[in-house]
């Protein structure tokens, strides 16, 4: 590997090859042709008949050997390359191609007094080791480039860089327009990247001090090789070698979706990928072009509803899990205490917003922003805090919402005598609410079209105390409000109760909004006994229930809303399921297992969902999971365990077998489709219409084979291999096949789900699960909706 000089002419190199097109190729490579650095990628070479030299100042030439015209050197891209009498000339096992002076001890982690390295240089691959950043001292900046094609290793549009004009931040570009942004540094990872976390593959740092600024990550396990590149068409991919297919496969590619789009929504907005429209003026902001914005033209951005003048009461919102703005007008000091930081910006009416430069610990350092605030992004539970300055009159606003959303607190010191006054009106009205309270409730009951006091008669088998429901009701109006008269664009859904909207009341607080389709029988059914049977569940891990509307011919149930919407939007969707992590998903499992041992044995009555499945699970704006949909529930009472009906229904490839051709449920059934979500969130695909080219089964079926093998990993979603818990996963999996069993008593009940996913101990040996064959023939079911087959109907009996 190490080449010297014996004479001033060529010498040749061992461990390299240069190809008659002038590539530099690492030996071990040449097989399969991977080219990690081009020296001459802009001087293409016309003639095979070339000449690599190593003179004795040190210096790389390759020339025509034909003409004697020099192609490239290595002068010509370092000319603070000190010269040197000795040189030595070596590839190193990491892909670095260094030079210099004999005699010098050369470490191969710093190599400062290298005269020369290809590492310096990068074309479009960051190998581990490589810096990315700036050297201040030399002046190298070290940025990586597409290749032009495939084919063409000239630089391409692509480049990836370390920006410094302000607070160093990752960025993108095509050509010289920013086109991608991962934000700046903070202590942790990159504020648009919070997926970038510790893994099994290779770690990574970011170094900044006066002497360099980059970024660097290395290999844990040197037996994995790794390479990250930007392919021609500006996507960032990092690869993984695998010996035993000789290949490269894709590990990791960037979650790039609709909100990392550079300023897609001009200043002083927040791009949130999981409402629509995706862009929202940040609070106490308002569209500065308000009719391009209703087109969904964002690139004005937003403007100050109210000016700042740097008046005395100014101050600043909080604003939480978002990427913070584009620091190439900002200031840093990494010294600063956070109150030194606030201080500095509320004394300076220039500064609009101030931060954190590392969030770590307690957090330290201060990042201050001077100009439009550019580039926000919003995150469901994991990004960066940003103070933003506002007027008086803005903060009274904002604190007036957020005091309305959470309970208003008002303390009055008045005289004696206004008091007592106070409490006759107050009675009054409680007299006149009850008084109307009664007479609504001897109204026609919409459910039965027959005058009953209080709906007693339409939950009577699951109200054994005669207690009263007491949800709130919404009037009509204030829903028609909220909702923008029912908008499409506030539309999140449809089902076969009717279509969901969102929708946002007077107090600011989000809802949902479930609203019966007029011309839906089954819908009625489904409303009623979903509100009956969600009405007094009080559980983290289900949907609550605010409230109805029931007037005239509307009737309407009213929930929290959830801004995640629902589970199978994130894990069956290729761009979507890389914001899951396996930790993400793991918490979303016991999530689950935590609700439904609640309806199964900790709420008042025992409660049978029968349609749990991954479009049923909703996430809330922390990830939290919340089990949701219960018009299709039934409840048991004392010690009933099972009952039979010949209504099966359901979601087929969720349903247990017992359920599907007997017409048999118990809380068993629900384990059964508990154990499919957990195969479906540990893998990403869909247990109905799973393919695999080797076998006919289904998820289940396959995922049984697997564990049969020892080989359950390969179940594992590739987007989780960075975030992955190996044990954690094995588990999850283990416990899904138990769940799944064939036969309903070998299932264990939620309290075991619930203990084995969360101890070590050694779990029981699951059986033959049930409806494992991707195709059975069956008996004929009822409709189908929205690509699942939804059963309503049980045929044959």
């Amino acid at each position: 590997m190490v080449g010297g000089v014996k004479g001033a002419e060529e010498t040749k190199f061992e461990g390299l090859l240069w190809g008659d097109d002038g590539f530099v190729v690492s030996k071990d490579l040449v097989k399969i042709r991977t080219v990690v650095w081009v020296a001459n990628r802009n001087t293409p070479l016309t003639d095979t008949a070339v000449e690599i030299t190593l003179t004795f100042q040190g210096v790389l030439i390759l020339r025509n050997a034909t003409t004697g015209n020099v192609l490239w050197s290595s002068v010509n891209v370092n000319s603070t390359a000190r010269s040197v009498r000795n040189p030595i000339a070596q590839l190193l096992d990491n892909g670095n191609f260094i030079i210099y002076e004999q005699g010098d001890v050369i470490n191969q982690d710093d190599l400062d007094d290298a005269t020369w390295q290809s590492f310096d240089f990068l074309t479009d691959t960051l190998l581990p080791g490589m810096k990315q950043g700036r050297n201040f001292v030399t002046g190298i900046e070290r940025q990586f480039t597409s290749w032009k094609s495939k084919e063409d290793p000239a630089s391409g549009e692509f480049s990836t860089s370390i920006d410094t004009r302000g607070y160093p931040q990752l960025i993108q570009s095509k050509g010289q327009k920013i086109t991608y942004r991962t934000g700046p540094w903070n202590g942790l990872w990159f504020s648009g990247a919070p997926h970038l976390k510790p893994n099994p593959i290779y770690n990574f740092t970011f170094v900044m001090n006066k002497r360099e600024i980059y970024y660097q990550y290395n290999l844990v396990n040197a037996s994995v090789f790794s390479r990250l590149v930007v392919q021609p068409d500006g996507q960032l991919q990092r690869l993984l070698w695998i010996d035993s297919t000789q290949e490269w496969t894709l590990y990791l590619t960037p979650e790039i979706d609709r909100c990392d789009q550079y300023a897609l929504c001009g200043p002083y907005a927040a791009c949130n990928i999981a409402q629509s429209p995706v862009c929202e003026c940040l609070k106490g902001f308002e569209p500065t072009s308000p009719d391009q914005w209703r087109v969904a033209d964002w690139s004005q951005g937003c403007r100050r509803r109210t000016p700042l003048d740097c008046e005395p009461g100014e101050g600043f919102n909080k604003y939480i899990n978002i990427k913070l703005p584009d620091t190439q007008w900002s200031w840093y000091n990494q010294a600063m205490t956070f109150l030194q930081c606030e201080k500095m910006c509320k004394s300076n009416c220039s500064c609009v917003a101030y931060t954190n430069t590392n969030i770590s610990g307690t957090g330290s350092g201060c990042l201050l922003w001077f100009d439009e605030l550019l580039d926000i992004r919003a995150f469901g539970g994991t990004g960066d805090t940003l103070y933003i300055r506002m007027p008086p009159s803005e903060l009274d606003l904002i604190e007036k919402s957020n005091t309305s959303s959470g309970g208003i607190r008002i303390q009055v010191i008045i005289p004696v005598a206004s008091v007592v006054l106070v409490l006759v009106i107050l009675i009054s009205v409680w007299l006149f609410y009850l008084f109307n309270r009664k007479k609504q409730h001897q109204q026609v009951n919409p459910f039965t079209g027959t005058s009953e006091n209080k709906f007693q008669h339409d939950h009577e088998n699951i109200n054994a105390d005669n207690e009263d429901l007491e949800l709130p009701l919404f009037g009509f109006s204030t829903l028609h409000k909220a909702t923008d008269n029912f908008s499409i664009h506030n539309k999140l859904g449809e089902g076969g109760f009717g279509p969901v909207y969102k929708g946002v009341l007077e107090d600011w607080q989000e809802i949902a909004v479930k609203r019966l389709a007029k011309t839906s029988t089954q819908g009625l059914h489904e409303f009623k006994n979903e509100f009956i049977s969600i009405s007094k569940l009080q559980h983290r891990n289900l949907v609550k229930l605010l409230g109805c509307c029931i007037e005239g011919d509307e009737k309407m149930l009213i929930y929290e809303y959830m801004a995640n919407k629902g589970l199978d939007s994130f894990i069956f969707n290729e761009t979507q399921s890389k914001l899951l992590d396996w930790p993400a998903r793991y918490r979303i499992i016991d999530g689950i297992a935590r609700g439904l041992l609640y309806l199964h044995q900790d709420s008042r009555l025992r409660i049978i969902h029968r349609d749990l499945k991954v479009s049923n699970i909703l996430l809330d704006a922390d990830m939290n999971p919340k089990i949701s949909d219960f018009g299709l529930a039934r409840t048991f009472r004392g010690n009933q365990t099972e009952a039979n009906t010949n209504r099966v229904v359901g979601t087929y490839g969720y349903m247990a077998p017992e359920y599907a051709g007997e017409g048999i449920f118990s809380i068993k059934s629900d384990v059964y489709s508990f154990g499919v979500l957990v195969l479906e969130i540990v893998s990403g695909e869909k247990n109905r219409g799973f393919i695999h080219k080797k076998h006919p089964n289904n998820l289940i079926g396959h995922a049984w084979g697997l564990h049969n093998e020892g080989s359950s990993l390969q179940l594992l979603s590739r987007c989780l291999a960075e975030s992955v818990n190996v044990s954690q996963v094995l588990r999850s999996i283990h416990v899904g096949l138990l769940c799944v069993q064939r036969q309903p008593e070998d299932r264990p009940a939620m309290t075991s789900v619930i203990m084995m996913l969360g101890s070590d101990g050694q779990l029981p040996t699951p059986k033959k699960p049930g409806f494992y064959f991707g195709k059975t023939k069956k008996r004929s079911y009822g409709r189908s909706s929205n690509n699942e087959l939804t059963i309503t109907k049980l045929n044959g009996r």
